[in-house]
């Protein structure tokens, strides 16, 4: 259907056949305040050809999956945000998950862990454990993990000034179990520039951040190749009272930072972008999210 044909039948359609809501008054508005026509078509590209622009599964310009087969080749992992209390008591936990049919873990952190504080810290009175669990050295985090073979799962772990260091205690414990670098998957958070946007746990400044950020980009793309190094996150950005598309463009933007900074650091982008996930809110306007 060209555009000529597509617009009388939009004008037939809506005078014949649309009803408004007699109720209402004004327009229909997503959740970011952004107007809902009645119906879309054709005509509403600009610039681009419809069918064309829509492109096809697994190719240029994504808008129909990333993969020609998409979950029908590969199903999604199942995680359960979880972590609570003592290593001990969280590693119960997470064999109990994996037992019922879980297929990868998400490593919730309680606030000192997250802060860079050990459990003992006065600062972390009051917090130790409470919503997230508490790994103060490398054998906390053996104790995590205990009984569970880290080659055998993909851990994804929601820490970001401290990033380099869980990581660090998490490699440790996947070689005690024998495991080769290479082998370990997962992902670390380690989105510090929206800390300083929306969530505010940061330990340290900006700059020094992305150093540490790119030395963890460079690491990871020689020695543990997949391991998503980023969880780019608007969903932080969100819940801190952004629109859907504020939210959208703030974590590109930090996207786009991390690639120049690992840049400027002297890496390939092809060896490091790969690895760079993102993470959204999802609201109950369907095709504005």
């Amino acid at each position: 259907m060209d555009d000529g044909s597509f617009e009388g039948e939009r004008r037939r359609w809506l005078a014949e056949t649309y009803t408004p809501a007699p109720e209402r008054e004004g327009p229909f508005v997503t959740v970011s305040s952004e107007p809902v026509e009645p119906l879309y078509g054709p005509s509403d590209v600009e610039g681009g050809d419809y069918a064309r622009d829509v492109g096809f599964p697994g190719e240029y310009p994504y808008t129909r999956g990333i993969r020609p087969n998409m979950y029908r080749g590969r199903l999604w992992t199942m995680r359960q945000f979880s972590g609570f209390g003592t290593a001990r008591q969280t590693n119960e936990r997470y064999r109990f998950l994996l037992g019922r049919g879980q297929t990868g873990l998400s490593v919730a952190f309680d606030m000192p862990t997250i802060m860079g504080r050990d459990s003992d810290d006065p600062f972390s009175e009051g917090e130790v454990g409470r919503c997230g669990v508490a790994i103060d050295s490398v054998v906390d985090m053996q104790t995590l993990f205990e009984g569970i073979s880290l080659e055998g799962i993909t851990t994804s772990m929601t820490t970001n000034a401290p990033a380099a260091i869980l990581l660090a205690f998490y490699l440790v414990t996947g070689e005690r179990q024998g495991a080769r670098f290479d082998r370990l998957g997962g992902t670390i958070q380690n989105d510090i520039l929206k800390e300083y946007i929306a969530q505010k746990s940061w330990i340290f400044p900006p700059r020094p951040s992305l150093r540490i950020i790119t030395d963890i980009l460079g690491f990871c793309a020689r020695e543990v190749p997949r391991w998503n190094t980023i969880s780019i996150s608007g969903y932080h950005i969100r819940e801190a009272g952004s629109t859907a598309a504020q939210e959208l463009a703030f974590t590109l933007a930090d996207g786009m930072a991390y690639v120049q900074a690992g840049i400027e650091a002297g890496l390939d982008v092809d060896e490091f972008a790969p690895r760079l996930s993102f993470f959204f809110n999802s609201h109950i306007d369907f095709f504005e999210e």
